[in-house]
């Protein structure tokens, strides 16, 4: 392996790391400074002053990257293929998975609105998932896919932030998102819904 290779190799795993440690004081904290991200990154002020010039920039590359970790995510759930309530299921175990990325990135969608070159391939896999359940008769064709998409985002956030605060265990996050996605907020046996909700 030639010099320039292995400087080329240390420098991508120290930028991985800063950004990497951007994205979880962040998700956590939003004016978490310069200092304690290169102090969780493991490196100096100044080293990280050589790769970002100042926090608005690093912000930037944090919230690529987080975004670049959600699709692949969304990628791997390979939401194309199979049985939709099954593609879900995957979906949701992958997002879930990003944990802190996904906090970071959605935590303040403003961030979003400063990409000029943002495009949400995320979004429009999941909504061709949800509108193909919907034509086989397994999602709710009654709402719009928007509506369950928005739906699936704001539980698997939820089941981050839970999970983060330490409310819900992180290994139990999926099960739980998806248990109410796919059954809501009723019990099994609680009877049909106007038997459980109509005033007498």
């Amino acid at each position: 392996m030639s010099t320039t290779s292995a400087e080329s190799g240390a420098r991508g795993r120290t930028r991985r790391a800063i950004v990497s440690a951007a994205a979880t004081l962040l998700a956590r904290d939003r004016r978490a400074t310069l200092a304690e991200i290169a102090q969780a990154a493991e490196v100096g002020r100044s080293t990280l002053h050589r790769y970002f010039a100042d926090r608005d920039e690093l912000v930037r590359a944090a919230v690529e990257d987080s975004l670049a970790l959600i699709e692949q995510a969304v990628l791997d759930a390979a939401v194309d293929e199979g049985p939709c309530v099954d593609a879900m299921r995957r979906l949701v175990t992958g997002l879930v998975a990003t944990g802190d990325r996904l906090l970071f990135a959605f935590g303040d969608l403003s961030v979003l609105e400063e990409l000029p070159d943002y495009d949400d391939r995320t979004e429009r896999m999941v909504t061709d998932l949800i509108e193909r359940g919907q034509a086989e008769g397994v999602f709710d064709p009654e709402v719009s896919a928007g509506w369950i998409m928005a739906t699936v985002w704001a539980m698997v956030y939820t089941g981050a932030e839970a999970a983060q605060q330490g409310r819900v265990p992180p290994h139990g996050v999926a099960a739980h998102v998806i248990r109410t996605l796919e059954g809501g907020i009723r019990r099994p046996d609680a009877g049909t819904p106007a038997t459980r909700w109509t005033r007498p």
